[in-house]
Order: C-alpha cells, then structure tokens, then sequence
C-alpha cells in the first residue's frame, strides 16, 4: 500500500511542510523580541515582535489550508489521531496569537509584560508539541512522503541506468 499522499502539491511536493517553518519562526521571533524588551525597556523590540506576530498568523492561515486540504482530501490521514493533536494544538496557537496580536494593538507595549511574554512562552511550548505530532504523522505515518519506488526512480531526463 502506498503512503498517504498531500492533495495540496506542487509537482508532488507537499505544500504545508514548505509552509509551517514561516509560523513557527516568527511565533519563535516574536517570543524572543518580548524577551529583549522586557530586558531592555526598548520599544523597537515591541515594534518588531507585532510585525513578527503578524506575519505569523498570516503564514499560519496559508498553512493551515494547505493542511485542511490535506486532511480532508486523504481518508487515511483524517484517520491518525496524531492529526487531530497536531491540528486541535495549532488551532489554540493561532487563536493565543490573534488575542496577542489584539491586545498589543489595542493596548500597546504595556500588554507586552507580563501578559504578552506569557502567551508567546505558551505558544512556543504547543508548538514543540504539535510539531512533535507533526513528525510522529511524517515519520511514523509516512504522510506526505513519497513511495519507496518513487523515491528511488532516476530523475526525469536522467540518463542513469539500473544496475
């Protein structure tokens, strides 16, 4: 049987792994700008964490489409309970993060400390666990990964022969 396949692709490449590194680094970033202005009291830090918090709820949302296509178009991923964690974590981090985002527009620096070096710990804490799900899906499960056959096929326009 083959493995579970991506529905969103490009050339067979799946989408989603090209695009949850672009979330989880600026969630990261953003944690660590609240870090360097609780420490520093300098405001360029606040000014950077919300474009970093921006920018990573919109990379999230590309994400998490190219992951919905993938659960809803593959019975056998939708099957893994692992998808479930993985989707059920990322869903309260985005939700954490828009509340971060809101309340650093609405209040400014001041909802920086504690309350918003709190809710990014929270995040960067889900997110080593639903991206630990997302591994378990990938190396345990295979989704996404390219059949054994596939993997070893000479490229296309390869001139190289079986041995």
């Amino acid at each position: 049987m083959s493995n579970p396949k991506s529905t969103a692709s490009i050339a067979g490449h799946p989408i989603h792994p090209m695009l949850i590194p672009f979330p989880i680094a600026f969630f990261v970033a953003t944690f660590v700008c609240d870090l360097a202005f609780w420490l520093t009291s300098n405001v360029a830090w606040a000014t950077a964490a919300i474009w970093l918090l921006g920018a990573g709820l919109v990379m999230a949302a590309l994400a998490a489409l190219a992951g919905l296509t993938d659960v809803l178009g593959e019975p056998r991923i939708r099957a893994l309970n692992d998808v479930w964690w993985h989707a059920g974590g990322n869903v309260l981090v985005v939700l954490i993060e828009l509340y971060n985002f809101y309340a650093r527009y609405s209040e400014g620096t001041s909802a920086i400390v504690p309350k918003g070096l709190i809710l990014s710990l929270v995040v960067v804490c889900i997110l080593l666990f639903t991206g630990w799900k997302g591994w378990e899906m990938v190396y345990r499960y295979r989704v996404g990964v390219a059949d054994t056959d596939e993997s070893l096929a000479a490229p296309r326009g390869s001139t190289r022969r079986a041995a």
